[in-house]
């Protein structure tokens, strides 16, 4: 773990190991912004070793006169890893075209780069060199629970405002999610020049936040927001794109039971979906309480599964009729999640369900009851702390 301090006060232990990475092979790292890249990087790899493409004197140079990336590289100030100088280029989606001089130095002088930015879309797009597979991909999302100190998680305060690192341990968290959703997300996605009407995308905004960790309807969606179910669908593309939400796709390989087929949205931070959605209190016996804590799983998981480098695929199931297990883990795990305090045997109908399909080799349901214990069938019912504290100690998946 790499320690950074993210706010004055506020140090945290992030998991994602890019100096590891990039003595393998050249990284893309990508991630919202906030999220605390630019202070992993430097924690990692020193200050001095990063080009920051945010800062004038660095962009102008480069923007006139791409070549001149080689007179940077040649100053030796970068760490060398495994007999390779790594050169870390922070904000790459500023300037593109600099994946040319990227691409030739890698090929050439076998020089490793850490290429970070908050948007694939503007690389993706437009015929931009994405190195022809020479660099891999690292994402880095917000806090998890095994990066705060002790596993001294305050859930209460992360389901309500998020695991960004400037807002969770912010004195003032409500506004610094203002800050952020207002000024951030507007500055992001204008940025795309894809949006047209910024007021219209707006309120779409707050109707995704709306049917956030539901399945996706383009079309009520449209009709809230007041534009075609085309827009609603290029615009939760730009989300994606952006790293602002993600995608959990439904698992389709039920042989007994008719399986929706529709994928489910989240926002990448419970906090932000929140501030959205107009929510500044959450009661402990509330719907909402709920949705956020099988948010913030859902965030957990993701997490794991891409900081471990492990492809197994994070899907939900859901059969017509209405019996839902709220997350598969490839064919290694299923994972139920309840806001109760105390299970009950109608809180497994899902994950009994399942159990017919013979896909899933573990089944657990996670929730705050804090009696640990397995059913007679099999079924690991966990409190969530012990389930987070497994999952990221490796016992749980690998």
């Amino acid at each position: 773990m790499t320690w950074g301090e993210y706010a004055p006060g506020a140090v945290y232990a992030r998991t994602l190991d890019v100096q590891g990475l990039a003595a393998r092979k050249s990284l893309f790292l990508f991630g919202p912004r906030s999220t605390g890249k630019t202070t992993l990087l430097r924690a990692q790899f020193g200050a001095r070793a990063i080009v920051d493409l945010l800062r004038s004197s660095v962009y102008l140079p480069l923007a006139e006169q791409p070549w001149r990336l080689r007179e940077v590289v040649a100053e030796g100030r970068f760490d060398a890893a495994a007999g390779a100088p790594v050169v870390v280029i922070d904000e790459i989606q500023k300037l593109p075209p600099l994946l040319d001089e990227v691409h030739d130095l890698i090929e050439t002088e076998g020089v490793r780069f850490v290429l970070s930015g908050s948007s694939g879309r503007k690389l993706a797009r437009g015929g931009v060199n994405l190195l022809g597979g020479r660099a891999w991909q690292a994402n880095l999302f917000p806090l998890t629970s095994a990066e705060v100190p002790d596993l001294d998680l305050d859930l209460g305060r992360y389901l309500l405002h998020g695991g960004l690192p400037h807002v969770y341990g912010a004195e003032y968290p409500e506004e610094e999610l203002n800050a952020y959703v207002n000024t951030y997300l507007a500055e992001e996605i204008r940025g795309e020049a894809l949006v047209r009407n910024f007021v219209h995308f707006s309120r779409f905004l707050n109707v995704a936040a709306v049917s956030n960790g539901q399945q996706l309807n383009f079309a009520n969606v449209a009709r809230d927001t007041g534009v075609p179910a085309t827009s609603v669908r290029a615009w939760f593309d730009i989300l994606a794109d952006t790293f602002v939400g993600f995608l959990v796709p439904p698992w389709r390989g039920s042989r007994r039971r008719k399986a929706a087929a529709t994928a489910k949205f989240y926002f990448f931070d419970v906090g932000v979906a929140n501030f959205l959605r107009g929510i500044r209190t959450l009661h402990r016996n509330g719907s909402e309480y709920g949705v956020a804590f099988e948010h913030f799983i859902a965030m957990e998981l993701r997490s794991y599964l891409s900081y471990r480098r492990l492809r197994s695929e994070l899907t939900y199931w859901r059969t017509r009729s209405g019996v839902e297990v709220d997350f598969l883990i490839g064919s290694a795990a299923a994972v139920e999640v309840k806001a109760a305090s105390r299970v009950s045997d109608r809180d497994l109908r899902g994950l009994r369900a399942l159990a017919e399909e013979n896909v899933a080799a573990a089944l657990f349901l996670v929730s705050f009851d804090e009696l640990d214990r397995r059913t007679d069938d099999g079924i690991r019912l966990l409190h969530w702390r012990t389930f987070l504290a497994e999952l990221w100690s490796g016992a749980l998946l690998g």
